[in-house]
């Protein structure tokens, strides 16, 4: 059984950082691109950043909207990947999904995770 919990989220005043943690169980964690995801209410899920894996690269993607802001890693060893957040803005407020797809394809593209996280929420005050 696959299993994504994401930690870290949390009350953040403009400016601050932040980081989001995602432990993966039941799946080999180093062949999965793993992203994040954020909704805001009343809006879409927006892609924010990807990390390939190992093998494919390491390669990370971002949103133009947190580029320079934010940074994606993973720890293999640890079945983790995180999201260090910084210089918070309050458009940045949504819970924050982390994702597994086994294709590596597409990393903005929702439709290619296979699985899912059950959110945390970052809320930025302004």
């Amino acid at each position: 059984q696959v299993q994504l919990v994401e930690s870290g989220g949390g009350l953040a005043q403009t400016g601050a950082s932040l980081r989001l943690s995602c432990a993966a169980s039941g799946l080999s964690f180093s062949d999965y691109t793993m992203g994040w995801f954020r909704q805001a209410p009343g809006k879409e899920r927006e892609s924010v950043a990807a990390v390939s894996t190992t093998r494919g690269g390491g390669l990370t993607y971002y949103a133009d909207s947190v580029k320079g802001r934010f940074t994606i890693s993973r720890d293999n060893a640890k079945n983790t990947v995180y999201l260090q957040m910084n210089s918070l803005k309050p458009e940045d407020t949504a819970v924050y999904y982390c994702a597994a797809q086994s294709r590596g394809r597409y990393w903005n593209d929702e439709s290619w995770y296979e699985y899912w996280g059950q959110g945390t929420q970052v809320t930025v005050s302004s």
